[in-house]
């Protein structure tokens, strides 16, 4: 697009299409696949070298089969649904249908395997942008609802922002709401040197299907497990976190920041939300790389939220109506 300092352009990736967001000037690029809208890598210049902060998919296979859903977008829910089944409206809803005993599993909602089309980009001199959309939430099995889903990648100078657009073209209110699934890593060795800080109050507690204990159990303060305490920056160490965290202490500018940091190298990250609950993991699991990065999981509420009475209200969204969800990464570099 001309000679501006932004562009947008295109790739792919084994047959898989890319869209190509990139700054020339401060050397910064943006790969997200059209399938899943999942970004595969995202390269920043720093002092003449360049850095991969996301650890992302590295095959037209791997963008296929999702493994560790790496960047996925999570809608019209993240995380699991409890036993699939849920209430909305006075109407019992199943996700999985005729399944029975331990495959019965439901989690990170439709989207994930959608091919999105680029409905939308634009580059100058302060940012490249791309609008992805897709239709593939509609009624299924469980979910008799229909969710427009757009999703706005802008690379500028303060960084990578994303903001989704959850639009409910049915005649019905809907449960629904945006997560989002991308792993960081702030270096090429494992974690255990990096620097985590999360500024949350409260803990969220699950059982060991990783399902939100029921009420008020749900809830323990961060002073009251100073293993899981992160507020101030500390080493991860050997610590293994698959946790969320919630009642996030906004900035002054009201944007909630959860931070990586390699004090190696000074390089670092902010992961920053509007409102909603952090989960973090340490990839501990994953089959490929595990602990070599950390999924800092921004989400407007907390996984199994349509079973969750204290989020009804933010979670309906009513016919015709639109909802927002931003997010977004700065790079923090330390002198």
């Amino acid at each position: 697009m001309g000679n501006c300092r932004y562009t947008v352009g295109s790739g792919s990736l084994d047959g898989q299409p890319l869209v190509v967001l990139e700054d020339f000037e401060c050397g910064r690029r943006l790969q997200v696949a059209l399938h899943g809208g999942a970004v595969v890598s995202f390269s920043v210049r720093v002092n003449g070298v360049t850095h991969e902060l996301a650890e992302g998919y590295r095959s037209g296979a791997e963008i296929a089969g999702r493994p560790g859903s790496r960047f996925a977008l999570l809608a019209p829910f993240p995380g699991r649904v409890a036993d699939a089944r849920y209430h909305f409206d006075g109407h019992a809803q199943d996700l999985d249908p005729g399944v029975t005993g331990a495959a019965r599993a439901s989690r990170h909602g439709f989207v994930r395997d959608a091919d999105f089309e680029l409905v939308a980009s634009a580059a100058d001199d302060d940012h490249a942008s791309v609008t992805l959309a897709t239709q593939a939430i509609r009624p299924r099995p469980g979910y008799p609802f229909s969710i427009d889903l757009a999703v706005t990648f802008t690379l500028a100078a303060v960084g990578l922002t994303l903001e989704a657009r959850m639009r409910n073209v049915g005649d019905d209110p809907a449960p629904c709401y945006f997560g989002w699934h991308p792993y960081w890593r702030v270096g090429t060795e494992t974690i255990a040197e990096w620097e985590l800080c999360v500024p949350a109050q409260t803990l969220i507690r699950t059982d060991t299907d990783m399902i939100v204990l029921p009420g008020a159990a749900a809830y323990v303060p961060v002073d009251d497990v100073p293993a899981l305490d992160y507020r101030e920056p500390r080493r991860l160490a050997d610590s293994i976190l698959d946790q969320g965290y919630t009642d996030l202490a906004a900035d002054a500018d009201g944007r909630m920041r959860t931070r990586l940091r390699n004090p190696a190298t000074g390089l670092g990250l902010a992961l920053w939300q509007e409102r909603g609950v952090m989960h973090v993991y340490t990839a501990d699991t994953l089959a490929r790389d595990a602990r070599k990065a950390v999924a800092l999981e921004p989400m407007e509420c907390m996984a199994n939220a349509f079973n969750r009475p204290e989020c009804a209200d933010a979670i309906r969204l009513r016919p015709g109506a639109e909802r927002v969800f931003r997010c977004g990464v700065e790079l923090e570099i330390a002198p």
